[in-house]
């Protein structure tokens, strides 16, 4: 629960410190959050307050743009970092079946993993298709807002005590090797094989306020618009448009969807329960 607030300090100063806070963190840092859903951004920006032990976002405001690590740390909350090995099993299993198939007819295969935190599904994506024989005529950019968080991808080393969930993961996900061939235990956790991270480049990305980079036959976005508000939804919606050839394939979250957006008729559904689509138009 959020802490009361007090009695002199009512429901619209705070709504106005927030905008404040947003405004000098886009202005001084370029990252934009402006757009952000309002109730889940502020379940952060409190919940940061708290662990800073501050008694305003207008101290949190003060801190941050003075100082670049108060800024390092306020990002690493509200850019949510929530992710595992194989998650949400089901996707994979339909991106072997149906997906698959399709890559094979491509000479070479670009994939766009947007916000791909720490990892772990980028290299969950580079066993399944080391495992069907399509890594290494791929190449995925793997990108997110946070510098921080793509540092420990690059460095795929995950704590060994989810081993054990992330196998039971890929078993589920159709894995059809031993998942332990795929890492060693190292520096007190699991490092996984640098053959992964071949074909992968990792980018910092600003999905908010950058634009398209390349072409793609893959773009992967899974769980990072929900925390978006409708408008910014339909903007990162027509960013991955402009990004996908015909027929190129968009993959988003379990509670994502393409449904009442400005694109939904120029895709086909390939997958309505595992949110995966076609460009058609």
């Amino acid at each position: 629960m959020l802490p009361e607030l007090p009695a002199d300090y009512p429901a619209e100063l705070e709504r106005i410190e927030i905008d404040l806070l947003l405004e000098g963190v886009f202005r001084h840092y370029g990252y934009d959050f402006r757009s952000y859903a309002h109730a889940s951004l502020r379940r952060r920006i409190w919940k940061h307050l708290r662990a800073q032990e501050l008694e305003s976002v207008s101290a949190l405001q003060e801190r941050v743009l003075h100082d670049p690590d108060a800024m390092n740390q306020l990002l690493m909350d509200l850019s949510v970092n929530v992710t595992a090995m194989f998650r949400d099993p089901g996707f994979y299993v339909v991106f072997r079946e149906a997906i698959v198939p399709l890559l094979r007819t491509y000479p070479f295969v670009r994939i766009w993993h947007a916000g791909c935190s720490t990892g772990e599904e980028v290299y969950s994506l580079a066993i399944l298709l080391h495992e069907e024989g399509l890594y290494e005529r791929a190449r995925i950019y793997a990108t997110d807002i946070n510098e921080d968080v793509l540092q420990k991808a690059k460095a795929r080393i995950y704590p060994l005590d989810k081993m054990q969930e992330y196998t039971q993961n890929y078993q589920r996900a159709g894995g059809t090797s031993s998942f332990s061939e795929y890492y060693t235990a190292a520096y007190d956790g699991a490092l996984f094989a640098s053959a992964l991270a071949s074909n992968v480049v990792f980018a910092q990305h600003n999905l908010v306020t950058d634009r398209s980079f390349s072409e793609f036959n893959v773009i992967l976005c899974r769980n990072v618009m929900i925390y978006f508000d409708r408008e910014l939804q339909d903007r990162v919606h027509a960013l991955f448009y402009e990004s996908l050839p015909t027929y190129g394939i968009l993959a988003l979250g379990s509670k994502e969807t393409l449904r009442f957006s400005r694109c939904e008729d120029r895709f086909e559904v390939l997958s309505a329960r595992e949110k995966i689509y076609r460009k058609v138009l």
